[in-house]
């Protein structure tokens, strides 16, 4: 079977066309436009007309190339998922209505849903590890704990996200390290209380797997790539000491600078920042000293969980 998976997060829309084999996900196409749909939402509580004209142009294009993969007797099913900020939103149901004028139905999940998800597609290269699959967002942090290639076992979504972090508490042009030690002090304890319930509960991390945006641009930077480059960016090693040095470059610099950073897209630049922030935090609870980078996560989890339910396997 042939699907689309379509993820509207706070910064991001990705698309993922891939057909359903009995050897797994064999895909098709691959997008992502950084849209920036949530700016502001911490704040104003709705999501602006600009940021929706944004997101729906790239929805619209995405659904050109989902076209190009109809074929006769080959359909493609469409599944369209939005997270935090459409989550925050007193106006989602607007959105949803722009979208639906494009023949794109959306569904808003609650965190707990994006937190299977981001697991169910993640954890599938590393069956039988124990894992920790972070997946940091613009207005949300999943959490999630469990066995590779098994349903997780703890799964927390936090409003934390790397928009929702700058702007509350990076104002400054660089961020200040007054700034920076306020960020980390509002992140660190709602994370801690997570990783002390898992470890309550005998679980033990031997390996944190992160997704999303800020992750592999930690990659890309490290890396110097002037051109990105997935496949040596799924299941890099990023040490403690590399994110430390990675984010020392991006944090000292002011935004003008910021953006010629090469390996970083320069619409991730304004909160770059935060997310590396919440991902030095991650690491330092988990306490594996690095992290997999993994370009698996909620698209293939969408993909997957879709296919398993059209079988009539959930």
């Amino acid at each position: 079977m042939r699907i689309a998976a379509i993820d509207i997060g706070t910064v991001t829309a990705r698309l993922l066309v891939a057909d359903v084999t009995e050897h797994g996900l064999d895909e098709l196409a691959k997008r992502a436009e950084i849209v920036n749909l949530g700016e502001g939402v911490d704040a104003t509580g709705v999501l602006s007309e600009a940021a929706m004209e944004r997101t729906c142009a790239a929805v619209a294009s995405y659904m050109d190339v989902v076209r190009g993969f109809e074929e006769p007797g080959a359909p493609v099913t469409v599944v369209a998922l939005a997270t935090s900020a459409s989550r925050d939103a007193k106006n989602a149901q607007v959105f949803q209505d722009k979208l639906a004028r494009l023949g794109v139905t959306l569904t808003v999940i609650p965190g707990e849903r994006e937190a299977a998800l981001s697991f169910l597609g993640a954890s599938a290269d590393f069956p039988g590890e124990r894992l920790l699959v972070t997946d940091v967002g613009g207005g949300s942090t999943e959490l999630i704990c469990g066995i590779g290639g098994q349903e997780p076992l703890f799964k927390h979504s936090f409003n934390i996200g790397c928009r929702r972090v700058t702007e509350r508490n990076l104002a400054g042009d660089p961020p200040t390290a007054q700034e920076i030690a306020a960020a980390r002090a509002w992140c660190h304890p709602q994370f801690a209380a997570f990783f002390d319930e898992v470890r309550s509960q005998g679980f033990e991390i031997d390996r944190m797997v992160s997704v999303a945006g800020t992750a592999t641009t930690v990659v890309s930077i490290r890396d110097r790539m002037e051109v990105y480059d997935s496949s040596r960016v799924q299941g890099a090693q990023v040490t403690a000491a590399d994110l430390a040095r990675v984010t020392t470059q991006v944090a000292s610099v002011p935004l003008a600078e910021r953006v010629r950073i090469t390996g970083l897209q320069a619409g991730r630049a304004p909160v770059i920042v935060a997310g590396m922030l919440i991902l030095q935090d991650l690491v330092d609870l988990a306490g594996t000293g690095s992290f997999t980078a993994s370009e698996n996560d909620i698209l293939q989890g969408i993909i997957m969980s879709t296919a398993q339910r059209m079988d009539g396997r959930a």
